[in-house]
């Protein structure tokens, strides 16, 4: 009777399975090519053992984190004992051949479920603490389906219970594989003993019955819920782009005006047009919330959630799935709202927070692609940056003829080239168009060239031959502009024979470091935060220490998240200071977004509180003197932040934003100073 049940209830929850299966299979298929996908295996192999089978970022929070690592691996085990249970519908004395009667294997078994079921309690409890605060923006959870969270806590509590209830019973009819070592099923075996073998026999069919139920509902649950990413997680990691999906954006191909036609599309407009790894991001989504946790627009009161983007756009994937019809969809407004789209400030915070490698970056930026270049529907402020950038080469308008204006009182000569760079420079330095053009950030252009001259490097610029890299056409979705201001910059870069570029912007390190290369540029890039620091390393630069005394580092989205630069700019204030920096609550991988890129910048901040002043108030709480950075754009936004509280009473005066270049330029020892 019991293989009748067993055998009905498993034909019927695979049928169904598979028959979820093809609409998702086909919901993903129907997406374009996305190109950037044939990573080494050897990467990918990396990624599946450090992030799948290492639970890495999960355990970035440390009790869920164990929690769900332990419910994993507790699961990944126990398949052996649905091998068992599938088997023990055919033999009641099924045993896995050569090692299915060894005691380690019982012990093993037994000690997974139970670490489950402690994970479970534990995940319980982290639900009951928050659900006061679930229905609060400041929740991780807001807006996850947390009801399908309890029922599946529960689900999975009865897979393991009818699993040890049913093996309980087998230890006392005789029928239990195992002569030791299973230790959690003797012990639950103990109030049934008295019952006597028959009894427990049929106990055993009864709960065989009900785990083999369980289990296969279980299936069917997972392919229609949230709780899909059970499978698709580890298909999305491994087609994620490697080493990481920040620094360069996806791969696009180059833009000929010449090549397109009525049928040209560029961007993402409808669903029909969101390609397949885009589309399988969505359901490998865990609704965790924790790229929701760390986003600066959602944490100021902007309406994006990245988590919230990803769910709304599994709904019209998986509605294109079962009806092909709805592919011409519109994504812009009818699934994201344009408030939402323009809000990000592609920091990558939720890129980098992902358990599962989703790429929001890129598939907001791919919307705001065919916003711009097929519909011309963006922020009107941000009009301005786009048209001065194509007619004078910069997001200010003031042209070439300025690109020198920093050179005004600069007591160091720079040579300025205007044809090949000579053979004895060692690099060259990118001013970048705020280094140049914005007075805050001229003094870091003069400091940095200052250092560079006193440490004896032999350094020069380009001056009216640069022109904007081409990073906030690109971040906006303007991908033509880009591409246009990238070509000239090339060509500009390979006619003056660079080999070794130093800049002071982290967007511009990022454009030509990262990006460049897609169009056929490659040179060795660094940012002025890693040669300031090998400088002052190699005694080049001679630091007094303590001439500043107090200090915290703002990390730069762009040097720090998408290019893995944090040391060196710590190592440089470190070296004033005389001791490590004090951090911020939000450092380093998780550090908070001041609020400029994405081409925020030159986008009106209406709704919520200001980014930058949420990045002040946590500057500010450090209680130092110096908040030191290293981007042009973020030392205008906290400057700009840190006045707006001093001119209403609501920071010290003597705080200041520096650089730190200038940091460092304040702390060089003088001739008369003694040497330790």
């Amino acid at each position: 009777m019991r293989l009748a049940i067993g055998l009905a209830i498993i034909v019927v929850a695979l049928a169904l399975t598979i028959r979820r299966a093809v609409v998702l299979i086909r919901a993903v298929r129907r997406g374009p090519a996305s190109p950037g996908r044939r990573a080494s295996l050897a990467r990918r192999a990396r990624a599946e053992v450090v992030e799948v089978l290492g639970q890495r970022r999960l355990l970035t929070k440390r009790v869920p984190g164990l929690a769900h690592f332990f419910t994993f691996w507790g699961f990944t085990i126990l398949l052996v004992t649905v091998v068992e249970a599938v088997g023990a519908l055919f033999d009641r004395h099924f045993a896995f051949p050569i090692i299915g009667h060894e005691p380690w294997l019982g012990a093993l078994e037994d000690t997974m479920a139970f670490l489950v079921l402690v994970s479970l309690v534990v995940f319980a409890v982290i639900r009951l603490r928050e659900a006061p605060q679930r229905r609060e923006r400041a929740s991780r959870f807001y807006g996850s389906h947390t009801g399908v969270a309890w029922l599946t806590l529960g689900w999975i509590a009865a897979v393991i219970v009818t699993l040890v209830a049913y093996r309980a019973t087998q230890v006392n009819d005789g029928d239990f594989p195992y002569r030791s070592g299973a230790w959690l099923s003797e012990i639950v075996a103990l109030p049934f003993r008295h019952m006597g073998a028959h009894t427990n026999y049929e106990l055993e069919s009864i709960f065989l019955v009900a785990n083999v139920a369980v289990i296969f509902a279980f299936l069917v649950f997972i392919v229609h819920s949230k709780h899909l990413h059970i499978a698709t997680a580890p298909i999305n990691v491994a087609f994620a782009r490697r080493p990481r999906a920040l620094g360069a954006l996806a791969t696009t191909p180059d833009l000929d005006p010449e090549a397109f036609d009525e049928a040209t599309v560029l961007g993402v407009g409808t669903i029909g047009q969101l390609d397949w790894k885009h589309r399988l991001d969505t359901l490998a989504c865990t609704e965790c919330g924790r790229c929701q946790e760390l986003c600066p627009a959602w944490g100021t009161g902007k309406p994006l959630s990245p988590k919230l983007l990803i769910m709304s756009l599994r709904e019209a994937v998986l509605a294109h799935g079962a009806n092909p019809e709805a592919q011409e969809t519109s994504l812009v407004p009818d699934v994201v709202d344009p408030e939402v789209l323009w809000a990000c400030t592609t920091c990558g915070a939720c890129v980098a927070a992902c358990p599962v490698d989703i790429e929001h970056v890129d598939t907001i930026v791919d919307l705001r692609r065919y916003q711009v270049l097929m519909e011309s529907s963006f922020p009107t402020e941000a009009g301005g940056m786009l048209r001065n950038l194509e007619n004078r080469g910069d997001p200010w308008g003031l042209g070439a003829s300025h690109r020198l204006d920093w050179l005004k009182g600069l007591d160091v000569e720079v040579p300025v080239f205007d044809g090949q760079i000579p053979a004895d420079v060692e690099v060259l330095l990118w001013v970048g168009c705020a280094g140049a053009l914005d007075e805050r950030a001229q003094a870091v252009t003069r400091a940095t060239a200052t250092l560079l001259a006193k440490a004896g490097v032999r350094f020069g610029v380009l001056g009216p031959r640069e022109t904007c890299t081409g990073d906030p056409a690109r971040r906006m979705g303007n991908e033509y502009l880009y591409q246009m201001q990238a070509r000239q910059v090339i060509d500009t870069l390979t006619e003056a024979g660079a080999r070794s570029i130093v800049t002071s912007c982290p967007h511009c390190f990022n454009t030509i470091r990262n990006e460049y290369p897609a169009l056929g540029g490659n040179w060795e890039v660094r940012h002025h935060s890693e040669l300031l620091a090998e400088l002052v390393r190699d005694g080049r630069l001679p630091v007094e220490a303590g001439s500043i005394a107090s200090a915290t580092f703002h990390d730069s989205c762009y040097l720090g998240r998408h290019n893995g630069v944090y040391d060196a700019p710590r190592a440089v204030v470190g070296a004033a200071l005389g001791a490590d920096p004090l951090e911020m609550e939000r450092n380093r991988s998780r550090s908070f977004c001041c609020g400029a890129g994405g081409a925020r910048m030159w986008m009106e901040e209406a709704k919520g509180q200001r980014v930058n002043d949420a990045r002040v108030t946590q500057a500010l709480a450090t209680g130092v003197d110096v908040v030191g950075v290293a981007c042009p754009f973020c030392m205008i936004m906290l400057d700009d932040g840190l006045k707006a509280r001093q001119a209403t009473g609501d920071a010290p005066e003597h705080v200041r934003v520096a650089d730190i270049s200038q940091v460092l330029l304040g702390a060089l020892r003088t001739p008369s100073t003694p040497v330790d």
